[in-house]
């Protein structure tokens, strides 16, 4: 299994999931940051927009940091860091799963550029509204599921993380404490450690 991927950017999310596994793999450096990079081939087949992270497991490749962490979750993790097909859980794994790239990072960009909001035209709504539902599936939980992580806590615990370092994370203690306990996670330490 390889990852191609890029220091701080959203392939951490797929290291962390690797390392919550325990598999192994190999990471590939993609320099996303220099405008005259060649891409291998490996790489664009499995990433046709040149980003990170993209991933290649036997004959599967695909990209994009969600579908990664359920690819993993799935095929490597099914009943730990997923819920199986069949459990009624599954149904607030997968929204929560795509809260990051659906929700989060959609209101961050607003916010970030300072665009007004539009509720009503902006499938996520917009920051505030991202923030209050963010908080209300926490609330009384350890993990977004319950007492069990799975790798909707990956793609969320990157995400108030990112929002912590960015400046954007409104004062929210059920936030700032779910961020610590991601941070304080062995593997997402493992995963950091290789950023530097």
């Amino acid at each position: 299994m390889k990852l191609f991927w890029t220091p701080k950017t959203r392939s951490s999310r797929a290291v962390w999931l690797l390392e919550e596994l325990g598999i192994d793999y190999d990471l590939e450096s993609v320099d996303i940051r220099s405008d005259g990079r060649e891409d291998s081939a490996e790489f664009r087949a499995a990433s046709p927009m040149g980003k990170v992270p993209a991933l290649v497991d036997g004959e599967v490749q695909m990209a994009e940091s969600a579908a990664i962490c359920l690819y993993l979750a799935d095929r490597y993790g099914a009943g730990n860091l997923a819920p199986a097909i069949d459990d009624a859980a599954r149904g607030w794994f997968l929204y929560w799963l795509m809260f990051t790239p659906a929700v989060i990072e959609p209101a961050m960009s607003e916010k970030y550029s300072k665009t007004e909001p539009h509720r009503g035209r902006n499938g996520w709504g917009d920051f505030d509204s991202m923030i209050a539902t963010f908080e209300s599936g926490l609330e009384g939980k350890t993990w977004i599921l319950g007492d069990k992580f799975t790798a909707a806590d990956v793609m969320l615990g990157s995400s108030v993380v990112f929002l912590r370092m960015f400046g954007m994370l409104p004062d929210s203690p059920l936030l700032e404490a779910y961020a610590e306990r991601c941070l304080a996670r062995p593997a997402y330490q493992k995963a950091m450690s290789l950023e530097s």
